[in-house]
């Protein structure tokens, strides 16, 4: 028992120096291929089995025949290693170079296409994830490139829908300032007619940076749908009226929702407007709200006959009518935008569809959390 005790101490003592010297190896090369780290620790492996036999060899007094035999079978075992080792570095090494170009192309903006070759799992499990990204990357600048677009046609619109009033109240003044006018009273009220619209044109444009910068500042508070909904449809009665359009809100649910009452008075008043607008007369436009699992569904269906099925993921983008045609009662192409980014701050959705006769826009929001 002591000979085995005396030999294992022999053979730790060996192998630990040849560690130890491993170790000092692999940092020095630690900013160096992985072929030369792999190298390194197989011949880290072999020295240390020489050393820890060569020393356990040497004290066990073998004679100069067996200890040469020792050394050569040791010896042609770290050969096998070293070339193992250094065919397994450089393979590595050679996946790691495709895998590096195909990310170099998809960050260029282009896509990332993992290579064919085969490769160690942590090498397909970051071929999968650069893959992740890139679609992600992919889907990111698509959206920046619409948004830009989105930008550049709301400026270009604005630009129109603000010059042809400011147009018209410029030659109505100057035609009451020269006294051309053959009914000034009705020049005056056009002109109130045109300053409102450029007024609310302005809000809405005001609203919509507010939504995009992320300034939109909440208030929310325990209010019933059922009261949120009368005094939209009080508002809208009056343009109802005139276009000889019929409210209808009989299917409302009386639930609480937690969110801010002027911000979400405002998306019932631009989406019943909307509906109204777009209804013939003797048309009837609905609202409904209903509890549905954890979230109150708010909808206003109208009379329009239906939007076309390419149109409708474009409804609630920033400057979309549904019309080329820049002239009322198209209006800017703002109140679809801004129902959108105010029901997105509350933590909601907005979708719209067609049904018989119209289509139905619908805002989801989540209902308040009952206190315990």
């Amino acid at each position: 028992m002591k000979d085995l005790f005396l030999i294992a101490a022999f053979a730790l003592g060996g192998a630990a120096c040849a560690g130890i010297l491993g170790a000092v190896a692999l940092r020095l090369v630690r900013r160096r291929s992985v072929a030369v780290s792999l190298t390194v620790v197989a011949a880290v492996t072999v020295t240390a089995m020489l050393a820890g036999t060569l020393a356990v060899a040497r004290a066990m007094f073998l004679s100069p025949h067996d200890l040469t035999v020792v050394t050569l079978v040791v010896a042609m075992a770290a050969v096998v290693s070293l070339a193992t080792s250094l065919l397994l570095g450089r393979w590595v090494v050679a996946r790691s170079r495709e895998l590096a170009l195909a990310a170099r192309h998809f960050g260029d903006g282009g896509s990332f296409a993992a290579p064919a070759a085969a490769a160690t799992a942590e090498l397909a499990e970051l071929a999968g994830e650069l893959a992740a990204t890139s679609a992600k990357l992919a889907a990111s600048r698509e959206r920046e490139r619409a948004l830009e677009r989105s930008r550049r046609e709301l400026v270009a619109w604005i630009s129109h829908d603000l010059r042809t009033p400011l147009a018209g109240l410029r030659a109505m003044s100057e035609a009451l300032e020269d006294g051309l006018a053959a009914d000034p009273s009705r020049y005056h009220r056009q002109i109130g007619i045109e300053v409102d619209r450029l007024n609310s044109m302005v809000g809405d444009l005001f609203e919509l940076s507010r939504i995009h910068a992320g300034a939109l500042a909440l208030s929310p508070a325990r209010i019933s749908v059922y009261d949120l909904v009368g005094d939209a449809l009080s508002g809208a009665h009056p343009l109802a009226h005139e276009h000889g359009v019929r409210l209808v809100g009989e299917k409302v649910d009386r639930g609480p929702v937690q969110v801010d009452g002027k911000e979400m008075t405002r998306v019932l008043a631009n989406l019943l407007v909307n509906a109204i607008r777009h209804t013939p007369a003797d048309g009837t436009v609905a609202v409904a709200a209903e509890r549905r699992a954890d979230a109150v569904v708010l909808s206003v269906t109208d009379g329009c006959g239906g939007i076309p099925d390419e149109d409708l993921p474009r409804v609630f983008d920033t400057g979309w009518r549904g019309s080329d045609a820049r002239t009322p009662p198209a209006g800017a192409g703002l109140g679809l935008a801004i129902v959108r980014g105010i029901v997105e701050a509350h933590a909601g959705r907005t979708e719209v569809r067609n049904v018989p006769g119209g289509c139905r826009f619908e805002v989801t929001l989540p209902v308040p959390v009952e206190a315990p």
